[in-house]
């Protein structure tokens, strides 16, 4: 029994060397395979070279279902690309997404029958001891599995995940199919990608093994819940511990509106402008500050609830098969490369780009600055709400084809998720930009330095390398932080409140000796440098200015 029981999680899990052996002494499994993919393939790219330039959009629509139907036939792991791709209206034609979409729950459903026996093997009795009600057919299909909603005995609803069958020798054989044609096609790519590429597909191939076990799933979703404690505007499933096994997971049922349509989500009377918000600042929580995050978020595997916190929506996840951790380094350095992003310090910004492993550790910076500068400054603009990821991506890849760029596999989900959110945003909100929600978020919590980490990095931000105080980057981060969110000036007063907690408090010792060092020149205090600063925060927290904002938030209609 214990021999079973390793071999079973062995083959849950993704190992390309062992399992490019397995494929290779079973040709009467490969070649069949093969032989299905290409030619599902070759169909596919006939049918958008002769048809896919037509400006009909009943063929548009016939070529989208091409596409879907294509993607469906080849299986989960083509099914995952699909859905990568439906979040992405700026590189899929928007007459495609809809189709697209429905990769994410609307897939055909496997033998209902089979589904029940799968609950009574992983179980250990029929539905009908399990639950006082459960239906003949499933709410939703998705690639991995489908879900049903049932009820408990004199309880509540539930969602019952049931997993599709022979799942692991599917994508088994599929990933080394994958891996095998990204491999030797990698050299013809047009970009600087080849020498990573097997190892991002490798990172996808764990991460989707990684789904198929439901019981990790739960205690990712145990783990995520805890994260999410006190933060009323995001949900997070309970789960049924009793009831879940490796091929059943059964959590609490969410009764919610998918993130999918705008004008769905209004006729539901709630903003997407304030999901989006609660999603991306949601999505930063965790990259840069709890440091796991969920790597699947398309509108599939989030809900819109009703009720409202402030300027954020509210919004549940699901779906925790894919997630991921990131380093504390790697987060402190990725928080960091916002803030010289948006400060134009494109030199800092390279070398942390270096210590993130985009360039090599002696890579020449020399030539990499100014492109860097031309690429990303240029993306900017004048403002921060002019950047966004789409028109970033549009000139990355010559950068990284003429530069010495790569992309290390453990920030393969980490981009994922970038862009999948960014997608999501778009797709109810084409004018969103995502750094515009991102930059103020980093600069409320490097005001309040509520961690030691934050508290050095406002640190590295506002003083030089000589020890001088940077006045304009401080208002700048006051500024940005002024001007975050609907009501302008709102978010000053707890940020200046937690700014003055910090400078008085036994935690802002080294802020508060920076701060006289930099007014002490010659061992005189520096009128100059007070005087400056004197202006900028009474430029900042005027009087008048600061009655108008705590009156408006006293009561929102005396603006009107």
């Amino acid at each position: 029994m214990a021999g079973s029981a390793d071999q079973q999680s062995a083959s849950l899990r993704y190992q390309p060397g062992r399992d490019s052996r397995w494929l290779l002494f079973r040709p009467w499994v490969a070649l069949p395979r093969i032989l299905h993919i290409t030619w599902a393939l070759l169909g596919l790219m006939l049918s958008l070279l002769i048809r896919g330039n037509s400006k009909d959009p009943e063929v548009q629509r016939k070529l989208a279902r091409t596409l879907l139907r294509t993607l469906t036939n080849l299986g989960p792991c083509f099914i995952k690309v699909g859905q990568a791709l439906s979040t992405r209206p700026d590189l899929i034609r928007r007459d495609w997404l809809e189709e697209l979409t429905r990769l994410q729950d609307d897939l055909p459903a496997f033998d209902h029958a089979v589904a029940l026996a799968t609950i009574q093997e992983e179980l250990g009795a029929p539905v009908e001891q399990l639950f006082e009600q459960f239906p003949d057919q499933p709410m939703a299909a998705a690639s991995l599995g489908q879900v049903y909603r049932a009820r408990l005995h004199g309880q509540h609803w539930v969602a019952v995940k049931v997993q599709r069958p022979n799942l692991a020798f599917i994508l088994r054989r599929d990933m080394v199919l994958i891996r095998s044609l990204a491999v030797l096609t990698a050299p013809f790519l047009p970009l600087n990608l080849g020498f990573g590429l097997g190892e991002i597909i490798d990172e996808f191939g764990r991460s989707l093994f990684e789904e198929i076990d439901y019981e990790r799933e739960a205690a990712n979703a145990e783990r995520f819940a805890g994260l999410f404690a006190d933060n009323p505007a995001v949900t997070i499933p309970r789960v049924e511990r009793m009831l879940t096994s490796r091929r059943v997971l059964t959590t609490s049922w969410i009764h919610g509106t998918k993130l999918r349509d705008r004008q769905e989500l209004r006729a539901q009377r709630l903003d997407p402008s304030a999901l989006i918000r609660t999603g991306v600042i949601s999505g930063l929580q965790q990259l840069l500050e709890f440091g796991y995050f969920h790597a699947d978020p398309h509108p599939g595997n989030l809900f819109a609830l009703s009720g409202r916190t402030g300027e954020l929506g509210h919004v549940a996840y699901v779906d925790f098969g894919m997630m991921d951790s990131i380093s504390d380094t790697d987060r402190l350095t990725l928080t960091g490369a916002v803030v010289h992003l948006i400060n134009r310090e494109f030199e800092a910004l390279a070398r942390d780009f270096q210590q993130l492993g985009f360039l090599l550790p002696h890579a020449d910076l020399a030539p990499i600055v100014p492109a860097l500068e031309e690429v990303l400054g240029g993306s900017l603009g004048d403002s921060v709400g002019s950047f966004n990821f789409k028109a970033i991506t549009d000139r990355f890849s010559e950068l990284m084809y003429d530069y010495p760029f790569r992309v290390p596999a453990r920030f393969a989900l980490i981009i994922r998720a970038v862009v999948s959110q960014e997608g999501l945003a778009l797709r109810l909100d084409p004018d969103f930009r995502i750094i515009a929600v991102a930059y103020p978020y980093v600069a409320k919590r490097l005001l309040a330095g509520d961690t030691r980490e934050m508290r050095e990095k406002l640190l590295e931000v506002i003083f030089d390398q000589q020890g001088q105080l940077r006045i304009e980057r401080l208002e700048s981060l006051l500024q940005v932080v002024g001007d975050s969110g609907t009501s302008p000036g709102l978010e000053l007063i707890p940020v200046a409140g937690a700014g003055l907690k910090l400078l008085l408090g036994k935690d802002g010792s080294d802020l508060r000796r920076r701060l006289l060092l930099t007014l002490i020149k010659d061992d005189r205090l520096s009128t100059s440098d007070l005087r400056a600063l004197g202006s900028m925060l009474g430029r900042t927290f005027a009087p008048v200015k600061m009655a108008e904002t705590m009156l408006q938030r006293l009561n929102p209609l005396a603006a009107a």
